[in-house]
């Protein structure tokens, strides 16, 4: 299967499976084996998913403040770990592209395959939910139709989006790209580098 159909395919599922219950407290019922490509894919999507709500959640104008102070932290704690999935599927292309010798000329690319499977992964979620908007029966057809519009360009992005990183993993598979793995090196969270943080000691 081309790898961006089974990205495609798995964050679909991931979105269906999430919005079965549609709440962020569900726990998350991987169907994948540990360890997998599958797996991970799935895993990275559903924490995206639980973001978009948390997302939605804290714009809430009568939000609770200590309430929305609570989910800004746990969306913190989400970016965290969306970044330790990215670098996790990151590491499986380096483990399947570590026999290839770069040619050399072989040109680096502004971004890891992984990354642009994070942008696909969040345009899943934007392709769903605008699909969502687009189907209202509670609006004006006025909105309705913009939200078509708006569908059809994310579609049109997320086949352009599929193909480009189909290039870069053929690229690397041949040779003429490389990839390097940099640790995102978040420093907010680290109480040893946020000066917020290690002020308090």
């Amino acid at each position: 299967m081309i790898f961006t159909a089974l990205c495609n395919r798995i964050f679909r599922q991931s979105i269906e499976d999430y919005h079965r219950h549609d709440r962020v407290d569900t726990p998350i019922a991987n169907p994948y084996p540990a360890g997998s490509i599958e797996h991970l894919l799935y895993h990275k999507n559903w924490i995206d998913t639980v973001q978009w709500h948390l997302e939605d959640i804290v714009r809430d104008p009568e939000i609770d403040p200590a309430a929305a102070l609570a989910i800004k932290r746990r969306i913190d704690a989400s970016n965290q770990e969306r970044t330790d999935m990215v670098e996790y599927i990151d590491g499986y292309f380096l483990d399947r592209y570590k026999t290839v010798t770069p040619a050399a000329d072989a040109r680096i690319n502004t971004e890891t395959p992984a990354w642009a499977v994070d942008r696909l992964s969040i345009l899943a979620l934007k392709i769903y939910h605008m699909r969502q908007e687009a189907e209202r029966t509670d609006v004006e057809p006025e909105h309705r139709e913009a939200c078509r519009a708006k569908l059809d360009v994310l579609l049109t992005q997320r086949t352009d989006l599929s193909q480009a990183i189909e290039e870069l993993l053929t690229d690397i598979e041949a040779g003429r790209k490389y990839m390097k793995l940099y640790k995102q090196m978040k420093m907010y969270n680290d109480p040893a580098l946020n000066p917020v943080l290690y002020a308090k000691k």
